[in-house]
């Protein structure tokens, strides 16, 4: 089975995230920031990760950042989630090394499409 980190700092967003990953038969795992998600995908790398942009403690950008340099013995597709639909937004998240971008709010079809672009169901 496929596992997938939600990382948001709103509970709500995590709990809905986490009942449509799971219908979708993912294994999911749940970080608060990106200083929690990164010790998570230290500790054993997610295949997917479900990322959001704005988070206190460490940002999804500076996740970004921080995963690139990670020891880790697979990097985890990323998928951008958030509110920020600028294209300079989704282009600053895909030269920082996201494969995919959804925007909030989001729906069953909308991240089953997502997942599927990046090869996870």
């Amino acid at each position: 089975m496929k596992n997938c980190l939600v990382v948001d700092d709103s509970k709500v967003i995590r709990k809905v995230a986490r009942h449509i990953l799971e219908s979708l038969d993912l294994s999911v795992s749940e970080a608060v920031d990106g200083q929690d998600a990164l010790t998570q995908c230290e500790a054993s790398a997610p295949d997917v990760v479900l990322l959001d942009w704005n988070m206190p403690v460490m940002s999804g950008m500076e996740f970004l950042q921080a995963l690139s340099s990670a020891k880790m013995t697979a990097r985890p597709k990323i998928i951008f989630c958030t509110t920020e639909n600028g294209i300079s937004h989704i282009k600053a998240a895909v030269d920082a090394g996201a494969d995919e971008y959804v925007m909030k709010p989001f729906d069953r079809e909308t991240l089953e499409s997502k997942l599927s672009i990046v090869g996870i169901i």
